[in-house]
C-alpha cells in the first residue's frame, strides 16, 4: 500500500472522526486501514481532544468517514469505492489547509 506514513498524520484541526462500516462487506478493508492510521497512538497523539469513533453496523450499510473540523467544517468520505491511499490524500490535504503553522507561513 501506498499510503503516507503515520508520521505525517496530524489532527491538530480536527475535532472528531466518526468511522461507520459493516465489517461483513466486502468492500471495508480500506475503510478500516483509514482507521487503523487514524486511530493510532502516533496520530493521537497530535491531538488528545479529538475523538475517533468507530461504529460497527450489521446492515450492509456503505462505509463511511465523517470528519468534522474544530472550525465546524465537515468532510465526508463514502470507503467504498476509494482506497486508503485517496482518502487520507484528501484528508491530509483539508488538514494542511486548516493547520494555523501551515497559515502563518502563507502569510509571511
Amino acid at each position: 500500500m501506498a499510503a503516507p506514513s503515520k508520521s505525517t498524520l496530524l489532527l491538530k484541526s480536527v475535532k472528531k472522526i466518526v468511522v461507520q462500516f459493516c465489517p461483513f462487506e466486502s468492500n471495508v478493508r480500506s475503510t478500516r486501514e483509514f482507521l487503523a492510521l487514524v486511530g493510532s497512538e502516533k496520530a493521537r497523539s497530535t491531538n488528545m481532544n479529538c475523538e475517533v469513533i468507530p461504529v460497527v453496523k450489521h446492515d450492509k450499510s456503505e462505509p463511511v468517514i465523517d470528519v468534522t473540523y474544530v472550525d465546524g467544517e465537515r468532510l465526508v468520505m463514502k470507503g467504498g469505492r476509494l482506497t486508503c491511499s485517496e482518502m487520507l490524500n484528501a484528508f491530509q490535504s483539508r488538514c494542511k489547509d486548516k493547520d494555523p503553522q501551515t497559515l502563518a507561513g502563507v502569510k509571511k
